[in-house]
């Protein structure tokens, strides 16, 4: 991203590219008006200036300065600053969808004095010009990429505030007791009453632990869970696939190997995004090169797996493979899928709770649907560990700032310990200053420019 400069205009299409009802180009920043001047024609010409109404959309055309051709009928607005998403004066010109016009009005804002935004560059002139913090800034593109409801209500209540809120309190009840230390260090003992230094910070690991405990939760609601459907060939994988889905995306034959490769797809499980990797049907001798290649992508789809599910046909005797492929799991969470329960049970009890006997043992049949609810519900409950999540706590859903959480927690910890052992009030100090800095990294108060530059190269441009 380089230098960080807001005294120029930027501009970037706004919309995904390709064939749709609308394209949007934004532009932003101090010529942003001007351009727009530059470009737009009203349905009716005069020699008088346009006058445009703030945030009231207006009908007429883009056209090229230089030959007065007509690029697209649009519709525009002007946001002047700072009411606007980046506190600047901010021109939306929307035209008709599709490559070619949305490009060509691009280009000629680029032409007429706007450079084109960097990823997420629209959305950290908002953090820097104070509109938003980093915790809400990472909403934004949160939302953008939410799967789910529940992704999508959580994303939305960080970009609310409502997780920089909870951290700004702590944050604050640790500069309290900072500029306590600080003054204890500065002034002899006399001049400063004492003060309670452990509750306070106890507090404070209370409420920094009880957002740690829910952040992996947040994280699966955010990400989702990667699920490997793995078995022996022709245990019926393809099958529970399709079960979940509620349609046929896998080829289903009764010929043993009839999927060769990994296939994917996600469904949403009451606002788990569930991530299901069906997988070739795994034996220790595959019969060609092509099975070959399929086994060792199941594998390698089981090694990612966040979640497996062992499929067994409990229509016939367990085989050596059911046990070669629970070993395979190893201590992976994982359930145990008994299909087939539409068809007389040949599979030995003992011998199917054997296969990894911790794991939940689902009975089910792919082909009618039976079983599928119960197998859903088991899911989510290996998943959630029955865990019920409120609207008003904040789940933390981003890795960074569950680092940064964990970080702090650890300096508040040390500082309690230090304080009780009798440590100096500079060396208590350090680690309370250390916890303000990391939860300072979350709304952004102490982000260095890396920092910033990392997290916004993962913006879509416009955004």
């Amino acid at each position: 991203m380089g230098v960080l400069n807001l005294d120029d205009t930027i501009a970037a299409i706004a919309t995904p590219l390709g064939e749709g009802g609308i394209g949007i180009v934004k532009i932003s920043g101090p010529a942003a008006v001007e351009i727009l001047h530059t470009l737009f024609s009203p349905p009716t010409r005069s020699t008088a200036p346009f006058s445009f109404r703030p945030r009231q959309l207006h009908w007429g055309y883009i056209r090229d300065p230089r030959d007065g051709n007509i690029v697209d009928e649009v519709l525009v607005v002007v946001m002047p600053a700072p009411h606007s998403y980046t506190r600047q004066d901010v021109v939306e010109i929307q035209s008709h969808g599709g490559i070619l016009p949305v490009r060509r009005i691009l280009e000629l804002a680029l032409t007429y004095g706007a450079r084109l935004a960097e990823p997420g560059e629209m959305t950290l002139r908002a953090f820097l010009n104070g509109r938003i913090d980093l915790a809400q800034a990472e909403a934004v593109r949160d939302i953008v990429q939410a799967r789910t409801e529940a992704a999508l209500r959580m994303a939305v209540a960080q970009l609310g505030g409502q997780l920089s809120a909870r951290v700004r309190l702590t944050r604050a009840q640790l500069l309290n007791v900072l500029a306590y230390l600080e003054a204890s260090i500065d002034f002899v003992e006399d001049e400063i009453p004492p003060q309670d230094v452990i509750t306070p910070l106890g507090a404070v690991a209370d409420a920094l632990a009880e957002l740690l405990a829910a952040a992996d939760y947040g994280m699966i609601y955010r990400h989702g869970v990667r699920t490997a459907i793995v078995g022996r060939p022709n245990v019926g994988k393809s099958s529970l696939l399709n079960a979940l889905l509620r349609g046929d995306r896998a080829i289903v034959t009764p010929i043993p190997g009839t999927t060769r490769d990994t296939l994917e797809e996600t469904i949403n499980l009451q606002g788990v995004p569930l991530v299901l990797v069906d997988t070739a049907g795994i034996r220790a001798h595959p019969q060609d090169e092509v099975e070959r290649i399929g086994v060792e992508r199941s594998r390698a789809a089981l090694r990612q797996a966040d979640l497996a599910l062992l499929v067994l046909d409990g229509s016939c005797p367990l085989e050596a493979a059911d046990f070669e492929i629970a070993a395979l799991i190893g201590e992976r969470p994982a359930l145990v899928v008994i299909n087939k329960s539409d068809l007389p049970a040949q599979a030995e009890t003992n011998a199917v709770l054997s296969i990894l006997p911790s794991a939940p043992h689902i009975r089910i049949s792919a082909l009618t649907g039976d079983g599928i609810a119960e197998l859903e519900a088991a899911i989510l409950e290996k998943v959630l560990g029955g865990h019920v999540f409120t609207s008003d706590m904040p789940l933390v859903s981003n890795a960074r700032h569950k680092a940064a959480l964990s970080q702090a927690r650890e300096h508040v910890l040390a500082a309690i310990e230090g304080h009780r052992k009798g440590l100096s009030a500079d060396l208590v100090a350090i680690d309370v200053r250390e916890a303000v800095d990391a939860l300072g990294e979350i709304t952004g108060e102490t982000a260095t420019a890396d920092l910033l530059e990392t997290i916004f190269s993962q913006f879509c441009i416009g955004k």
